[in-house]
């Protein structure tokens, strides 16, 4: 399957690299910084990144915001809401908002890859309001049911 997604540069951001997949078989786009001067995120801070761009999807398509495990891993930088979801309609600049869970200050400079953008297909789902649901095994067990380790 193949969907064409439009992508826009926002004014100002000629400079700032375009989303691209870092692997033949890599699912995610990185994503760039369009920051217009170094951001130091101490510990503990978040802040909502510029990328620079926007993008078109059709109808049954979502973009998802995830962390890169590189700068998780090293430094402790993470998206806050994770995943992020780009929705279809949706025509504003893509921002990422990470969070520096690390010991140490992070800055973040323009053209850094911040963040990865995976596409997903969204199924049409119809809610019913029942009087009464099936009945399975598990219930209403919620956390923790299944186990404790």
């Amino acid at each position: 399957m193949s969907f064409d997604v439009q992508l826009k540069r926002m004014p100002g951001n000629e400079d700032v690299e375009l989303p691209r997949k870092m692997s033949e078989l890599a699912s995610g786009f990185d994503l760039y910084a369009a920051v217009t001067q170094d951001i130091r995120l101490q510990p503990g801070e978040r802040f909502l990144v510029p990328t620079g761009i926007s993008i078109a999807m059709p109808a049954g398509l979502e973009a998802q915001i995830r962390p890169r495990s590189g700068l998780a891993l090293k430094h402790g930088i993470t998206c806050l809401n994770t995943p992020g979801t780009i929705d279809a309609d949706y025509r504003g600049e893509i921002k990422v908002l990470l969070i520096n869970l690390g010991h140490e200050a992070f800055t973040i400079t323009r053209n850094e890859r911040i963040a990865q953008m995976v596409f997903q297909t969204v199924p049409v789902v119809n809610l019913l309001t029942v009087d009464e649901l099936s009945d399975t095994a598990r219930g209403a067990g919620g956390f923790g049911h299944t186990g404790t380790k």
